[in-house]
């Protein structure tokens, strides 16, 4: 299978390298990752100035290409540029680091992996609980049983799978969990500070995963198991759409 593969920490990260060693051993893969972190920028992309690509040198028959942009911006320009006919799969990760409940929806691996989707290509999202133990050459190894697994017929069109392991060796997960998103772990919480000249500034503090509804994505992980949700790019609330009422102009 041809493999488009990117993250949001950058194309030197330990998770990515792992993937890329991998899956590169039986499919075609071509790494398209940011030059740089780009953690938390969710699904944005770049308007206002150039996006370059660079070719990093690492062999003839790999090929790395590294990106000053964002996670959609390296999907968008790896399918335009290194593809002549597009990849059976855009696998974003892995993150260091859960991207389970509401971070979903900030974490620019996760966007990376909904921009493979939104272009008909089958997505995937792989993350790792920060913890001393991290099993990235592990879960690189299910990742591709995994997507060997679906095979090139792929996953239905508009639709990705976010995974999520523990940290902890993979050996000693509990299960697999085909789980659903968790919404109870909102974070608000900053650390004001001030600078030398009594100014305030704010500092972003996350927060541990709260265990909530057993069939969630943050109840999985946090019970040790293997979590893999799948997602939907199309965000229209169908329940309510059918009890909208007729509005008029008149």
């Amino acid at each position: 299978m041809k493999i488009l593969l990117t993250n949001d920490d950058g194309y030197q990260a330990v998770g990515i390298q792992s993937l890329f060693k991998v899956l590169g051993q039986k499919h075609q893969v071509v790494m398209v990752a940011p030059d740089r972190e780009r953690s938390a920028v969710s699904h944005s992309i770049t308007l206002h100035h150039p996006v370059r690509m660079h070719r990093i040198e690492s062999g003839r028959q790999k090929k790395i290409y590294a990106v000053d942009g964002t996670p959609a911006d390296c999907v968008k320009l790896g399918l335009a540029e290194c593809f002549k006919t597009p990849p059976d799969w855009v696998i974003a990760g892995i993150n260091p680091g859960s991207n389970i409940g509401i971070d979903i929806n900030y974490s620019g691996t996760v966007g990376a992996a909904r921009e493979g989707a939104l272009n008909g290509i089958s997505g995937l999202a792989a993350s790792i609980k920060l913890d001393p133990v991290m099993d990235y050459d592990n879960l690189a190894r299910y990742v591709m049983h995994m997507v060997e697994a679906i095979g090139e017929k792929g996953l239905p069109s508009g639709t990705f799978l976010n995974v999520n392991a523990p940290g902890i060796a993979f050996s000693q997960i509990q299960g697999i969990r085909i789980t659903r998103q968790a919404l109870n772990n909102l974070s608000s919480r900053f650390e004001k500070r001030q600078d030398p000249k009594q100014r305030n500034y704010y500092w972003y503090g996350t927060q541990e995963p709260v265990s909530g509804k057993p069939d969630t994505d943050v109840n999985a992980v946090l019970q040790n198991c293997l979590s893999i949700t799948p997602i939907q790019c199309d965000l229209t609330d169908y329940k309510t759409l059918a009890q909208m009422p007729k509005f008029s102009i008149d």
